[in-house]
């Protein structure tokens, strides 16, 4: 059959044209898809939790073009929703999330005292079942208590109308949350209307992306939390191996933590032009920390060792006991004396009795002298000269007999440990100490940090560098040492020498502190230009004020 004239015939490239024309995607469908896509990579890069639920809400509202919003994050160990999030436009209102104004609402349980589900209430209901819930004026709906936001209207004089609520489910198909949406509006007139079912499609899509990237970023965040946990843990078990350090890592994290947030507000001076990242900030945090981890191989008594004769005890103790046996043989021997010149003569001169009585007190008293010098030795304070050793080493080479052997006042290990000039510790046993920045470096190299955190163990194990390359374990110079290392530097000396909590020293006052300190700007062992920032800013007082006690901080002179 011929085609009538009238009708125009339609060619082959006519007729290709019309048929791509017929598979054009609606331009309203591409913006929604496009919006999809943009919002499902700003959700998949944003690591902040809060943040995070704060984003999820203000897409899909901004998506259905809804008035108001809440988010509610399911907590399986109460079995109820707590609320994370409320935003609702027309009363200007934005509460949880980043906003700081807590929501004080108590959470929606998911069931009765019973046991039963809660299905009245309309978002524990989509919790439970995991059904989408489109309501178009909760004022009409039956089958749900909306009391809630009737009440809330009558405070208020909002209008809820119009209600889309739906569950997060994560790609194990688990809920692990419920987005409801209040009051969709018409673009173009702004009236409230029904949330259309392609919207319903839409935040379905959205939410399923929502609730992937919210697992996401709590497990990122319950692996911190467990790290740092476990950090914090290793800290503490540190503090508590000896009774005279407790709290000695919280106080070097926290003195290292005010310099570093003092160089990053620095405005004028060395620092100005300088200042370190977030995850700088963390990484130096970590390093605090971890800093003293080598301490777990270090021997308690060792760490304890708070006079120069402590091991597991005090051999103080011992040589006190061995005086006092001394000093019983002397009184032994007084008696056979006397009881000898009472059998050669039982008239016997009480003179030469009471001379063999004299000899005796006079030998006692110098044995308690003795014991005087040795316990003053043993007690860390002023430095040991020679004159002191000589001394110690004196008294040592005395004898007294016992069991038919002479035998020394003193061993030689007891001398070894007493003429320790400064402190506590023999050469060996200071080694031993200084060992525990090399384990520190072995047991943090032996962790996988992440790459943003992979100088950590550089920075906690230099904790005792100095500038002059005269520092352990690695003895690196000024140039080898990052500022990170330097700061740690500066935060465990001041903390060590303001410790209040140490058997062998007094409490150091502040100025003191700040004199030895600069003494080590001169020496180059510590960086001048952190010491200057710790003087000039009000790091001291704030440190002072929280760790110090008030009579430790005495009016304070700025070295020249």
């Amino acid at each position: 059959m011929n085609p009538s004239p009238d009708v125009p015939t339609k060619g082959p490239r006519q007729a290709t044209e019309n048929q791509a024309s017929d598979l054009k995607p609606d331009a309203a469908l591409l913006d929604h898809i496009k919006k999809l896509i943009r919002i499902g990579i700003a959700l998949s890069v944003e690591k902040d939790i809060n943040k995070l639920l704060e984003m999820i809400v203000d897409e899909t509202r901004d998506l259905t073009h809804a008035d108001a919003g809440t988010l509610y994050i399911l907590d399986r160990d109460q079995q109820c929703l707590t609320f994370q999030i409320m935003q609702n436009d027309t009363m200007e209102a934005r509460l949880g999330g980043t906003s700081g104004e807590a929501i004080e609402l108590p959470p929606i349980p998911l069931y009765s005292e019973n046991e039963e589900p809660n299905h009245s209430n309309v978002a524990s209901y989509v919790a439970l079942t995991g059904k989408a819930v489109n309501i178009p004026d909760v004022y009409e709906a039956e089958g749900f208590d909306f009391t809630g936001p009737r009440n809330y209207d009558a405070s208020t004089g909002y209008r809820s109308k119009s209600m889309l609520v739906m569950a997060l489910q994560n790609h194990e198909n688990e809920i692990i949350g419920v987005l409801q949406l209040l009051n969709a509006q018409d673009p173009d007139s702004g009236d409230v209307v029904a949330f259309s079912d392609e919207y319903v499609d839409l935040v379905a899509s959205l939410a399923s992306q929502a609730a992937v990237a919210l697992t996401n970023t709590q497990l990122i965040q319950d692996m911190t939390d467990l790290f740092y946990s476990f950090i914090k843990g290793i800290a503490t078990a540190i503090d508590e191996k000896s009774s005279y350090t407790g709290g000695h890592i919280n106080r070097v994290v926290f003195i290292t933590m005010l310099i570093a947030e003092k160089i990053n507000i620095s405005k004028e001076g060395h620092f100005k032009d300088f200042s370190f990242s977030e995850d700088e900030m963390e990484e130096l945090m970590l390093a605090a920390w971890m800093h003293d981890v080598g301490k777990i191989t270090t021997p308690e008594y060792v760490v304890d060792k708070a006079t120069k004769l402590q091991t597991i005890f005090d051999r103080l103790e011992l040589i006190e006991a061995r005086f006092q046996v001394i000093e019983k043989s002397i009184e032994n021997d007084m008696l056979k004396q006397k009881i000898m010149l009472l059998q050669e003569s039982p008239d016997a001169d009480k003179a030469a009795m009471a001379e063999i009585e004299r000899t005796a007190q006079n030998c006692i008293n110098i044995l308690k002298e003795d014991f005087d010098v040795i316990r003053s030795a043993n007690t860390p304070g002023e430095f040991m000269d020679e004159e002191k050793i000589d001394k110690v080493k004196a008294i040592a080479n005395k004898t007294y007999v016992q069991d038919n052997e002479e035998r020394p006042y003193l061993t030689l290990d007891e001398v070894h440990n007493l003429s320790i000039s400064k402190g506590t510790l023999t050469s060996d046993e200071r080694r031993v100490i200084e060992n525990h920045a090399s384990m520190t470096l072995k047991i943090l190299n032996e962790l996988t940090f992440p790459q943003k955190f992979s100088r950590v163990p550089e920075f906690a194990a230099g904790h005792h560098e100095k500038l002059d390359g005269s520092g352990y374990p690695q003895q690196l110079t000024e140039k080898e040492l990052a500022i990170q290392t330097r700061i740690l530097v500066v935060a465990d000396i001041f903390e060590a020498l303001t410790a209040k909590d140490r058997p062998y020293k007094k409490p150091m006052k502040l100025s003191q502190a700040v004199k030895i300190l600069g003494f080590m700007v001169k020496d180059r062992h510590i960086d001048s230009e952190i010491f200057n920032l710790v003087l000039e800013s009000d790091i001291l007082k704030e440190y002072a004020t929280k760790h110090m006690d008030p009579a430790q901080v005495d009016d304070l002179e700025i070295p020249g």
